[in-house]
């Protein structure tokens, strides 16, 4: 019969014992990830590095599923029907889907085509364009276009791009005449003022969504 004092070495010990295996299993475990990733049998830093590049171990095919680079290109000047081509597509694809922008905007401002030259020069190919050289407190979608040599481009939260592109294709924004902003078909804004909510002050800076 052991004493109380050689029964709490034998626990004590016992319990060692287990940690230890329980360590060294998950030693060879994760040396045996890290080998049969790349088909090695060094569990060097090197090798384990290798093994976790991505590029070089990593199968996986993603499927593009949505696409939007400027706003209201794809929701606005292609047609529903061909969507999802477009959110697979890439943002060069001009010539694929560029002449159906155009002709959206074209079928509007018939007498303008200068109009619609501008809209598909900037809106195409479809990204959102950064001049790092410039100054950023001039950042602003299209900015790198309305102010050439001037404008940083990107997007600012605030940045009311929903009204901008609507005012540019159906406003006054290149064209004053024959403008759809009154009567029967006002078409320049979406008619939403402000956020719900005010964005924050540190990131994510997008304010929480508004749950209904």
């Amino acid at each position: 019969m052991l004493d109380k004092n050689s029964a709490r070495t034998a626990r004590w010990m016992r319990t060692l014992t287990a940690a230890v295996a329980v360590a060294m299993t998950s030693t060879l475990v994760a040396c045996s990830d890290a080998s049969d990733a790349k088909g090695l049998t060094d569990p060097t830093s090197a090798s384990i590095a290798a093994a976790d590049d991505d590029e070089a171990v990593d199968n996986t095919v993603y499927t593009q599923v949505e696409f939007l680079g400027n706003p209201l290109v794809s929701e606005v000047t292609i047609l529903k029907k061909d969507h999802d081509g477009y959110n697979r597509a890439q943002p060069y694809a001009s010539s694929v889907y560029g002449p159906q922008s155009l002709a959206f905007i074209n079928a509007f401002r018939e007498k303008q085509p200068k109009v619609a030259a501008t809209l598909g020069a900037v809106l195409y190919p479809d990204m959102l364009i950064v001049e790092s050289a410039q100054n950023p407190k001039k950042s602003g979608w299209l900015t790198w276009a309305l102010l050439p040599g001037e404008g940083w481009g990107g997007r600012n939260l605030e940045d009311d791009v929903v009204d901008a592109g609507l005012m540019a294709i159906f406003g006054p924004l290149l064209d004053k005449n024959g403008t759809y902003c009154s009567g029967d078909f006002q078409l320049c804004t979406d008619n939403v003022g402000a956020n719900e909510k005010e964005f924050l002050g540190s990131f994510p800076y997008l304010a929480a969504p508004t749950l209904k």
